[in-house]
C-alpha cells in the first residue's frame, strides 16, 4: 500500500464537500478519478499532498514513498529557459555531474590521491545507476512528446503561455520517478498526438497514478479501477471508465432493489405491530418490541438511493432550413509574420453532416475557423456558405461573453424578446439557479463561462454550428449531456475537437489540418487511425516489394554490401582480440609494479583500452545485425 485514507472528511462554510472517504492506493493502481465540476476531487488531492487539512480522518502513506503532484512544481525563476527549468527535476544529478566535472580537472592536474580516486568512482557508479547519462535525453524527449519543438526549449518561462507552463509542469511531474503520480486535468491544453504520447507513458509508467479526467477515451486507455465521488461520497471500481459505467448501472439497481426489498419488509412487519395492538394481550407487547427491534435493525442500515447530480438539460433546433451546400471553401492558405499556418484547404460540408477538424496545436484550426466567421482574411482562396445557412459560432475562449454582466444580463441582452421568466428556465436547465443568476461572467469558472457560452448558442436557431472544442471545462456529466444534444440536433456540424470520444460518437467525417491542407477520412476517430495504421504498413511493405523486384545490378550491389560487411566483422573480431591481449599485458604490469604513477599511468590505459573495446563491440554488434538482415531477406 503507497497510500491509505480513512473517514476522511473536509467542508466549506456550511457545506459538506465529502465525508467517510475510505480507499487505498496500491503500488500498481491505475486510477481514475471522476465526479461533477466542484465535488471536491482537486480539494482531495490537496488532502493527500498536505496542501489542506482534512475536518475529520487520517491519511497515510508508505515510508519512503514520494508523491508527484503537478503543482508542487512552481517557477522559482523566471529567468530559466524552458529546457533548464524542466532539468530542476534531477537537481541531484545536475549536482553529482558538476562534483564529477571538478574531480576529473583535479585528477587531470595531478591529483591522483586514494581519496579523490575513490570519491570519483563513488559517484561515476551512483550517477549511472540514477540515470545521470540519459537524464538529458529524458528530459528533451518528455517536453517533445508534449508538443513543445526544439527551438521552443531555449525560451525564457516568463514568456510562455498557460498552456505551455502546464505542460512543462506536467513534464516535470512525469520526470520526477515519484512513487504516486496525481494528475489533475493533465490532458487540459494538450492536442490529440500530445494526449496519444502521454497515453503510451502512464502505460509504461511503474509507479501508481490517481487521475482527474473528463477525457474518457484516455480514461479506458491508461486506468484500471475507478473511483466517483458523488453526493459527497466516494465508490470504488474495478476496470476503466467503460466498465465503470457498466459496473455503476448494476450498482445503482442492486441499491435500489435492496431499498425497495428493506421498506416492503419494514411495512410487513410494522402491519404485524399494529395487529399485535388490535389483539392488546400482554404477550402482544414483546412480540411488537421484538418486531419494533427488527424495523430499527433494518432502518439502521437503510441506505436510500440518491439522486443523480443535476447536469444541464437542453437541445438545440434550427429555426429554419438550408440547401444541401452548407459550406465550400478552395485553395485556403493563412499566414502569420511569414510563417505559413497552412495552405491548399479545401473542405465541402454538406447539409446534416456531422465534420470534425483535427490537427496538431498551432497548426491554424482556430484561425481556419475565424477565416469563416470573417474575423480573419484569408492569404488566398475561397470559401462560401450555402442558400440560408445560419451559422452559431462556439468560441473556446468565449470572447463574445461580456465580463461586466451578469448572467442573466448576458441573456437578456442578446436576446431582448424573451421575458425574465423565460431567461431564467433556461439559465436554469444549465444549472444557473436562485442568486447564481446574477454572478457576473467574470467571475464564473470555466464550466460555468462554457455552459453560458453554449446557452446563447442554443437559444440562436443557428443551422450550421461551428464549435471550437465544446467539451473543454466541461465535467463528464455535462459532455455527455452536449453529446445527446448534438446527436439529436438536425441541422450541420463542424467541430474541432481533441475529445476521442466525442469524435467517434458523433463524426460522419474528420478532416486532419496541416500546414499542407486538410486531409478527408469519411469515418469516425477510430476510422482515422485504422487509415493512418494501414498507410504506415503500406509505406513499410513498398521496400519488401521493390526488393522482389530489384534487377541484376541492385543485386550485386547488395552482394557486394554483403562482402563488406564479412570482412568489417573479421577485422573487428581481429581488433578485439588484440586489446584483449593487450588489456592482459597491462594487467600483469599493474601486478609487477609498485611505483604509484606507473600504477594510475597503466590504470588510466587499461581504462582506455576497455572504453574502446566497447565501442568496437557495438560495432561488431551493429554490423552483425546487418549481415543477418541481409541473409534473412536472401532465405525470404
Amino acid at each position: 500500500m503507497l497510500l491509505g485514507l480513512n473517514d476522511v472528511e473536509i467542508s466549506f462554510a456550511d457545506r459538506t464537500l465529502f465525508s467517510g472517504v475510505n480507499f487505498e492506493v496500491g503500488e500498481n493502481d491505475k486510477i481514475g478519478f471522476i465526479g461533477v465540476n466542484g465535488s471536491g476531487k482537486t480539494t482531495l488531492l490537496k488532502l493527500i499532498t498536505g496542501k489542506l487539512s482534512a475536518d475529520k480522518g487520517r491519511i497515510t502513506c508508505a515510508s519512503g514513498a514520494k508523491i508527484g503532484y503537478m503543482e508542487q512544481f512552481a517557477f522559482k525563476n523566471t529567468d530559466k529557459t524552458l529546457y533548464d527549468e524542466a532539468l530542476t527535476v534531477f537537481e541531484e544529478l545536475s549536482d553529482m555531474e558538476l562534483e564529477l566535472a571538478q574531480l576529473h580537472d583535479r585528477i587531470d592536474f595531478g591529483d591522483h590521491s586514494d581519496e579523490i580516486i575513490e570519491r570519483c568512482t563513488k559517484i561515476s557508479e551512483e550517477f549511472e545507476r540514477n540515470g545521470g547519462l540519459i537524464y538529458k535525453s529524458r528530459t528533451s524527449a518528455a517536453l517533445m512528446g508534449l508538443g513543445f519543438s526544439e527551438s521552443d526549449l531555449s525560451l525564457k518561462t516568463e514568456v510562455l503561455s498557460g498552456g505551455q507552463l502546464s505542460k512543462l509542469q506536467l513534464a516535470k511531474l512525469l520526470l520526477s520517478n515519484a512513487d504516486l503520480l496525481l494528475l489533475d486535468e493533465p490532458t487540459n491544453h494538450l492536442d490529440i498526438q500530445s494526449v496519444e504520447w502521454l497515453e503510451k507513458f502512464l502505460l509504461e509508467y511503474r509507479g501508481a497514478y490517481i487521475v482527474i479526467s473528463h477525457d474518457r477515451f484516455f480514461l479506458d486507455k491508461v486506468t484500471n479501477r475507478t473511483i466517483e465521488l458523488e453526493n459527497c461520497k466516494i465508490r470504488d471500481y474495478k476496470g476503466n471508465y467503460t466498465r465503470f459505467l457498466e459496473l455503476k448501472k448494476e450498482d445503482v439497481e442492486r441499491r435500489r432493489k435492496e431499498y425497495n426489498a428493506a421498506i416492503k419488509e419494514i411495512d410487513r412487519v410494522e402491519g404485524i405491530i399494529e395487529q399485535q395492538k388490535r389483539w392488546n394481550q400482554a404477550h402482544n407487547y414483546v412480540t411488537i418490541a421484538s418486531k419494533q427491534k427488527q424495523i430499527d435493525r433494518i432502518e439502521k442500515t437503510l441506505e436510500k438511493p440518491e439522486e443523480a447530480p443535476e447536469t444541464i438539460k437542453f437541445a438545440f433546433h434550427c429555426d429554419d432550413g438550408c440547401g444541401n451546400d452548407v459550406l465550400e471553401a478552395k485553395d485556403l492558405s493563412l499566414s502569420f509574420d511569414e510563417k505559413t499556418l497552412f495552405k491548399n484547404v479545401d473542405l465541402d460540408v454538406k447539409k446534416g453532416e456531422r465534420v470534425f477538424l483535427i490537427g496538431a496545436n498551432g497548426c491554424g484550426k482556430t484561425s481556419l475557423f475565424r477565416i469563416l466567421t470573417g474575423e480573419y482574411i484569408q492569404d488566398k482562396g475561397t470559401f462560401k456558405f450555402g442558400a440560408r445557412v445560419k451559422f452559431g459560432y462556439f468560441d473556446q475562449a468565449q470572447r463574445g461573453l461580456h465580463e461586466e454582466k451578469t448572467a442573466i444580463d448576458e441573456i437578456h441582452d442578446e436576446y431582448p424578446t424573451m421575458t425574465e421568466t423565460a431567461v431564467r428556465t433556461a439559465l436554469a436547465s444549465f444549472l444557473f439557479k436562485g442568486d447564481d443568476v446574477f454572478k457576473k461572467i467574470s467571475s464564473l469558472s470555466g464550466g460555468e463561462r462554457a455552459r453560458i457560452a453554449l446557452l446563447k448558442l442554443m437559444l440562436s436557431g443557428a443551422n450550421f454550428l461551428m464549435l471550437d472544442e465544446p467539451t473543454n471545462h466541461l465535467d463528464i456529466n455535462s459532455c455527455e449531456a452536449l453529446e445527446n444534444a448534438l446527436m439529436n440536433y438536425d441541422g450541420t456540424l463542424f467541430i474541432i475537437s481533441h475529445d476521442r470520444y466525442l469524435i467517434n460518437k458523433l463524426a460522419d467525417r474528420v478532416y486532419k489540418l496541416s500546414e499542407s491542407g486538410a486531409e478527408n477520412y469519411a469515418g469516425n476517430y477510430d476510422y482515422y487511425l485504422e487509415h493512418k495504421r494501414e498507410t504506415l504498413e503500406l509505406r513499410e511493405e513498398k521496400p519488401k516489394r521493390s526488393e522482389n523486384a530489384l534487377g541484376y545490378k541492385q543485386k550485386k550491389e547488395r552482394e557486394s554490401e554483403r562482402r563488406k560487411l564479412s570482412s568489417k566483422i573479421s577485422r573487428l573480431e581481429k581488433r578485439i582480440e588484440e586489446i584483449d591481449e593487450i588489456i592482459s599485458e597491462k594487467t600483469n604490469m599493474l601486478n609487477e609494479t609498485e611505483d604509484y604513477e606507473q600504477t594510475m599511468s597503466i590504470y588510466t590505459q587499461i581504462s582506455d583500452l576497455q572504453s574502446e573495446q566497447e565501442n568496437v563491440m557495438k560495432e561488431w554488434e551493429t554490423a552483425s545485425e546487418q549481415l543477418e538482415g541481409f541473409e534473412n531477406d536472401e532465405t525470404n
